[in-house]
C-alpha cells in the first residue's frame, strides 16, 4: 500500500456499466492478449468497486488468467470496495464468486507487487479535474508501471457511458492513439464527443487545431451520409468513416470496430499543434 499516493481523489462518480465500450476496448487489444502477466490495472475507479468487477468480468471471457487490481487515493473508498469485493465472494451479487480482483491503496505512481508489471492501465475519468499541463507528466510516471508493450489508456466518458474517448499510451509515456466510442442508436451527430474528449483535446477543440478538423469533417460526413439513415445509425456511421478516409484523414482499423461506433486514428492526426 502507498503511504503518499500520487494524485488528487477523482469526483469519484462510478455508474454500472458506465465504461462498457472501455472495457470492450481493453478487452480486445494485444498486450492483453499476449501479455505473459495479464494484470490490468483500473486506476481510480471511484466511489465504489463496480467498475474493475465489470471490467474483470469482461475480461475473463477473453483471459480466464486476467487479473483486475482497483486502485485509489482515498482509503474509504478502498474500504467500501473491499467490502463489496467481500459480498461477491459470498456470492451475493451477479459477479462470479471467484472473480480475479482485488483493491488497494495508490495513484498515478501505481503500486504493484515486487517484481509485477501491468499489462494494461485503465484512467477513466481521472485526469479531467487536472491541468492540460499536467498530463504528460502523470501519463509517464503511470505509464512507467507497464510492462513491455503494456498499455495505458486515459480518456473520458458521460456519465452513463454512451459517449467517450481516450488516448492509448506506449510504456515510455507517449501517446500512440486516439479513440472515439459512440453509442450510435439515437446520436444526434458524433461531434457532441467535444464534451468527453481527454484532458489533453478538450480544451483544444478550436479553429486551427487538428483535433477541431476532425470533428468538423466528421460531422460534416455524417449529414453527407443522412440519406443512409432509413438503413440504421450503423450504416450511416460506417459510411462517415469511410468519407473521412476518403479525405485523407489516417483512420484504423475496420468495419467490425467502426460497427461498435468505435473511430481510432493515430495520436499525431490529432494532437496539439503548440
Amino acid at each position: 500500500m502507498a503511504s503518499s499516493p500520487l494524485g488528487r481523489p477523482t469526483r469519484g462518480t462510478t455508474g454500472t456499466n458506465r465504461l462498457r465500450r472501455n472495457d470492450r476496448w481493453i478487452a480486445a487489444s494485444e498486450p492483453l492478449r499476449t501479455a505473459a502477466d495479464p494484470l490490468v490495472v483500473d486506476l481510480g475507479y471511484g466511489a465504489s468497486g463496480v467498475t474493475a468487477f465489470e471490467l474483470a468480468a469482461r475480461l475473463r471471457r477473453i483471459r480466464p488468467d486476467a487479473e483486475v487490481l482497483g486502485l485509489e487515493i482515498d482509503p474509504a473508498r478502498v474500504a467500501l470496495a473491499t467490502s463489496q469485493l467481500e459480498e461477491v465472494r459470498a456470492g451475493r451479487t451477479p459477479f462470479p464468486p471467484d472473480l480475479r480482483v482485488s483493491f488497494a491503496r495508490g495513484g498515478f505512481e501505481v503500486p504493484l507487487p515486487t517484481g509485477r508489471r501491468a499489462a494494461v492501465i485503465r484512467a477513466m475519468n481521472v485526469l479531467r479535474q487536472y491541468d492540460e499541463s499536467e498530463v504528460a507528466g502523470a501519463w509517464r510516471t503511470t505509464a512507467a508501471r507497464l510492462a513491455p508493450g503494456g498499455l495505458l489508456v486515459e480518456g473520458t466518458c458521460d456519465e452513463i457511458g454512451r459517449i467517450s474517448s481516450w488516448v492509448d499510451v506506449g510504456p515510455d509515456g507517449t501517446p500512440v492513439r486516439f479513440t472515439l466510442s459512440l453509442r450510435l442508436a439515437d446520436l444526434d451527430r458524433p461531434g457532441i464527443v467535444a464534451e468527453r474528449l481527454p484532458k489533453a483535446l478538450i480544451h483544444r477543440n478550436v479553429p486551427g487545431e487538428r483535433i477541431h478538423a476532425l470533428l468538423v469533417d466528421l460531422d460534416r460526413e455524417w449529414e453527407r451520409a443522412s440519406p443512409l439513415s432509413a438503413f440504421g445509425a450503423t450504416q450511416r456511421f460506417l459510411a462517415a468513416v469511410a468519407g473521412l478516409k476518403a479525405q485523407g484523414w489516417p483512420v484504423q482499423g475496420g468495419r467490425t470496430r467502426w460497427k461498435l461506433g468505435e473511430l481510432s486514428l493515430p495520436w499525431d492526426a490529432v494532437a496539439p499543434l503548440a
